[in-house]
């Protein structure tokens, strides 16, 4: 689970990896983990509390594990 900021910089970097092409190397800071998140976005019986859309994947409430080492 990812944040806002921490979904802009991946998003944008995917864009960046396309226009430039193979070959090239391509470095973001990943700010936040999307904690701040857990209680509404990433809540199911908040979000069907509010009449909005669950999705697919977080009814599953799959294990996801995070590729990424925080860095002190």
């Amino acid at each position: 689970c990812v944040g806002g900021s921490t979904g802009i910089n991946i998003a944008g970097a995917i864009r960046l990896a396309r226009e430039l092409g193979p070959g090239h190397t391509i470095v973001t800071i990943l700010a936040d983990y999307g904690t701040r998140y857990q209680s509404k976005l990433f809540n199911p019986e908040f979000l069907r509390g509010k009449n909005l859309p669950v999705p697919g994947w977080m009814e599953e409430r799959a294990d996801i594990s995070v590729p990424f080492e925080k860095v002190a």
